[in-house]
């Protein structure tokens, strides 16, 4: 027993080292993947569920809400946007120290901005970001990120109030009948833009991360995908063989204007560049993009675009 304490000193004092060699540890390193899993733990999910009216999505410890606006119809360029191509409003809830780190993106029409504004700000919630997306769609989107830190049942009420100030709805659809096969040569897509993607309401989604760690005052957002901070690229079936594509390219400054010149020389258009967040670490541009062309060839100037970016191929 003896030399067991011996060892257990031993140990300890080449941690803290002795001299002028001494360095500091950062214990939170090590304590704060078990701290985030405690307090995910002590949340009451179910009453944020029931506050916001539906299910969540859950990654890790992150929980994402989904607010598609599934009561617009939105065209452009003669496609009709399916929700999940870029009318998905969502809100994800990361547990941190004191309660939950939230962020979202939410879809409002023009008139629906400032009521939507006032009434989250009166409820302790920070706007980020107000933007555009799209160019040319009819009816015009614009897309509110919005953020807000501590109880995770107060922050789903402070959305839930703020949502209700536009016609976004509230209540969670019933299942819908099988969405649509994706008519599209998903494996090639799959091998040409280095990931895996997923079907979803008849849209092929892509989560490409940075290979770069990002945080927000000072927390990892991790997973990347349900907190936005990967690149999202959407490809909607248009009919023999084409797509409609949007998304987010997420750059850092050095990268923006070479995935600029990627796109725009693969007929892809660029149709905003903005940020999404306040804090973040590296500092983070989201560039929006549009086109409606064939999948492979479309797909082949998201690589190469793809290519001037810090990202992985899984």
């Amino acid at each position: 027993m003896r030399h067991t304490i011996s060892a257990l000193i031993g140990i300890g004092a080449c941690l803290f080292a002795t001299g002028g060699s001494a360095q500091k540890i950062d214990w939170q390193v090590f304590a704060e993947p078990f701290v985030s899993s405690a307090h995910a733990q002590a949340i009451d999910w179910q009453k944020v569920d029931d506050t916001l009216g539906r299910k969540p999505a859950v990654t890790g410890d992150v929980h994402r809400y989904g607010f598609p606006r599934s009561d617009l119809a939105v065209t452009l360029d003669g496609v009709t946007i399916k929700p999940a191509l870029a009318l998905g409003g969502w809100v994800a809830f990361k547990p941190m120290h004191d309660g939950v780190m939230a962020m979202g993106d939410l879809v409002l029409l023009e008139s629906e901005i400032n009521p939507v504004m006032l009434k989250m700000i009166s409820n302790g919630m920070q706007i980020t970001a107000v933007h555009n997306h799209l160019l040319g769609a009819s009816p015009a989107t614009f897309y509110m990120h919005v953020a807000g830190h501590g109880d995770p049942v107060k922050i789903a009420a402070a959305i839930r109030d703020g949502l209700a100030e536009s016609k976004t709805p509230l209540t969670a659809a019933a299942p819908a009948a099988p969405p649509p096969a994706i008519d599209l040569d998903t494996a090639q897509l799959d091998q040409i833009i280095g990931v895996k993607g997923q079907a979803n309401g008849g849209v092929y989604q892509f989560n490409v991360p940075r290979r770069d760690p990002i945080t927000e005052e000072g927390m990892a957002l991790s997973p990347v995908g349900p907190l936005g901070v990967a690149i999202g690229i959407n490809f909607q079936p248009t009919g023999g063989g084409k797509a409609a594509i949007t998304g987010d390219f997420v750059l850092t400054n050095d990268e923006v204007n070479p995935v600029i010149m990627a796109l725009r020389t693969h007929g892809i258009d660029v149709t905003a560049l903005h940020s999404h967040m306040l804090d973040e670490q590296p500092r983070l541009f989201f560039m929006h993009f549009w086109a409606n062309d064939d999948a492979v060839k479309l797909a082949k100037g998201l690589r190469a675009a793809l290519d001037k970016t810090a990202t992985t191929k899984s």
